[in-house]
C-alpha cells in the first residue's frame, strides 16, 4: 500500500509550471515558459527539480541571471526541495517553439 505522503509529482510539476509563467525575458514581454526556452521539467519524487532550459541566443546578456531566475521561481513551489537548471544550446532555440499564445503577443501568427 503507497504512503499517503507521497508527493504528487505532477502536482510540483504543474506549480513549477506556473512558477516559470511569471519569469519574463527581459527584452522581451513574454514569459520563458511561453518563449519555449524551457525544454524540460523533471521532478522526482524527492522533490527535487531539474530543468533544462536555453536561451534565445549564446551570447544573450542575460545567460548569468536568467537561469538564476528560474531557479528562485521553481525553489518557491510547494513541495520542491532543490532545483538545478542546466543551461543548454543543443537543440538551439527556434521561434515555433513559442506558444501560440506568445506568437500572438508578439504579433507572429
Amino acid at each position: 500500500m503507497p504512503a499517503t505522503d507521497e508527493l504528487d509529482t505532477d502536482a510540483v510539476k504543474a506549480g513549477v509550471v506556473e512558477a516559470l509563467r511569471a519569469v519574463y525575458d527581459p527584452e522581451i514581454p513574454v514569459s520563458l515558459y511561453e518563449l519555449g526556452l524551457i525544454y524540460d521539467i523533471i521532478v522526482a519524487p524527492t522533490g527535487r527539480v531539474d530543468i533544462v532550459m536555453t536561451l534565445t541566443a549564446p551570447g544573450c546578456p542575460v545567460a548569468d541571471t536568467l537561469p538564476q531566475e528560474v531557479e528562485t521561481a521553481a525553489k518557491a513551489v510547494d513541495g520542491v526541495s532543490g532545483v538545478h537548471v542546466e543551461l543548454v544550446f543543443d537543440p538551439p532555440w527556434r521561434p515555433d517553439l513559442m506558444s501560440e499564445a506568445a506568437r500572438l503577443e508578439l504579433g507572429m501568427f
